[in-house]
């Protein structure tokens, strides 16, 4: 299942309107004999592409999938439980139960009026973190929204001339290339865009291909190449996106925040003191400090050369 899940975050970012999902096809030897995982655009699926390698030896086999196996027909291909009873291993492990209502237990069932023996569970806490944009697109009807900021000691992200570049380091930078990559779509504001002409791509050995989609928050004119979204709330017609990740500025991060929309916070903190310079946020709707309480909780922290990346979570929803 280890194996299937690498599999899976390799797919994040390119699988979209579909999960992200990985399989691995395991003999009755315990050799691994097909790999798999969601195609870009989202077909083939991941069992798909894992059968095809294993072929006739699928038989028998134990097949590890991120992901319940699709049981819903579709123009785009057929059902990954359809194929599994073609090949007829002798057991599927599942991490994570597919919650769209078209599949939402159907595969399992099917599977084990088959006779063969299903497993549900096994790294289920990881296969929801892997697939928490497809997850949340289809419980929020809109992607899985991250906010990026790069801040000094002092919580600035800019001197007050606008100037930016650069606040953290190369690793730093570095780790934010793989968070692009990780995304479907990539936002930033009319402001930083005429500042700084941002290209957004993924400049990592390798992941050069992985650049997401580009949008501009704004009310004026398109950009060539540039998907505009008018305000915040636009993000409910991106249906073909299950990360967003918001990179800038100011304006657009308090916009989102002030929305509600944000679903985590990724803060590359430098060792640096700014002083008098340009805020993180503007004003985000509290009109006290009790209120800011209990909102966010912190889920990881790790060094990245002289930089501190902090991840902050929405807290659960009433």
């Amino acid at each position: 299942m280890a194996e299937a899940l690498r599999l899976a975050e390799e797919a994040r970012g390119r699988s979209a309107p579909n999960p992200n999902v990985g399989c691995v096809v395991v003999s009755p030897a315990g050799r691994i004999i097909g790999r798999g995982a969601t195609a870009s655009g989202g077909r083939p699926h991941a069992e798909a592409v894992a059968l095809k390698q294993a072929g006739t030896r699928a038989e028998g086999a134990t097949v590890y999938v991120t992901l319940e196996p699709c049981a819903h027909a579709s123009d785009r291909g057929p059902a990954c439980t359809d194929l599994l009873l073609a090949r007829k291993p002798a057991r599927v492990v599942i991490a994570l139960k597919d919650p769209d209502p078209r599949t939402a237990g159907k595969g399992i069932n099917r599977l084990r009026r088959a006779g063969i023996e299903v497993s549900l569970g096994t790294g289920r806490d990881a296969a929801k973190r892997s697939l928490a944009g497809w997850l949340t697109r289809l419980n929020l009807g809109r992607p899985r929204i991250t906010l990026k900021l790069a801040l000094s000691i002092d919580g600035k992200i800019a001197l007050p001339s606008g100037e930016s570049k650069w606040i953290t380091g190369e690793d730093a930078r570095r780790h934010v290339h793989l968070e692009r990559a990780r995304s479907d779509m990539i936002l930033v504001g009319r402001g930083t865009y005429l500042a700084d002409q941002p290209r957004l791509d993924v400049r990592l050995p390798g992941l050069e291909q992985s650049a997401p989609r580009r949008a501009l928050l704004t009310r004026g004119e398109a950009v060539d190449g540039w998907e505009t979204l008018g305000n915040p709330r636009d993000v409910y017609r991106l249906h073909d996106v299950n990360d967003l990740l918001v990179e800038g500025g100011s304006a657009t991060a308090t916009a989102f925040l002030s929305e509600d929309l944000v679903d985590r916070i990724l803060i590359y903190r430098a060792p640096i003191i700014v002083g008098e310079g340009k805020s993180s946020f503007g004003y985000v709707g509290l009109d006290a400090i009790a209120d800011a309480h209990d909102r966010w909780r912190l889920v990881d922290e790790q060094r990245l050369g002289v930089d501190r990346l902090e991840v902050y979570e929405r807290a659960a929803r009433d």
